[in-house]
């Protein structure tokens, strides 16, 4: 890949030029992701965006009513639905917490023939509709962006799906032919 490949079209906020109170939202980012902190960094230009997403994405994703891993199954498919590969390439810590494995996003993939299928109620409804509604606006703005893993606080792995732990096994996986962000 080419160094322009690796340059994001919006720079990242230095770490040590945020806010006391952002440092320590992008400590959370890095020891818990989604988000990631590069996708954190770049909304650190404008303050309010930064919190903004920081604070509906607590709100709506890592607490709310709807089950937790039912919500990170519902961003990895608009992250596969987008071509997103920043989004679709991580994976919930909490998720995994709650014993989501890897097999289940594949099957996600699949839902309308899935037999798990259940209702759900009118609040219920209404937390996955805007999670999914942020969700598809900030991964489809994300992939635009250039931007990928490791280029912000390096060194953490958390959220990041198997094969895209560190930048070595990122660039091994995307370069196998069977990656799930190539072809039509």
């Amino acid at each position: 890949m080419t160094e322009a490949r690796h340059k994001p079209r919006i720079g990242y906020v230095p770490y040590d030029e945020m806010t006391r109170e952002m440092q320590a939202e992008m400590q959370r980012c890095a020891r818990e992701g989604t988000p990631r902190p590069e996708s954190s960094a770049v909304r650190a230009h404008v303050p309010a965006a930064f919190w903004f997403f920081a604070n509906a994405w607590d709100d709506l994703f890592r607490n709310g009513i709807v089950e937790h891993d039912l919500k990170e199954l519902c961003r990895v498919y608009v992250s596969r639905s987008v071509k997103c590969e920043y989004c679709g390439n991580q994976r919930s810590e909490q998720g995994a917490e709650l014993g989501l494995r890897e097999g289940q996003y594949d099957e996600l993939l699949n839902f309308e023939s899935s037999p798990s299928h259940s209702d759900f109620s009118e609040p219920e409804l209404v937390e996955l509709g805007c999670m999914v509604g942020l969700t598809l606006g900030q991964q489809s703005w994300l992939r635009l962006l250039n931007i990928d893993h490791h280029q912000v606080m390096p060194g953490t792995s958390a959220s990041l799906a198997p094969g895209f732990e560190t930048p070595e096994a990122l660039l091994v996986s995307k370069a196998d032919d069977g990656y799930w962000a190539r072809g039509g």
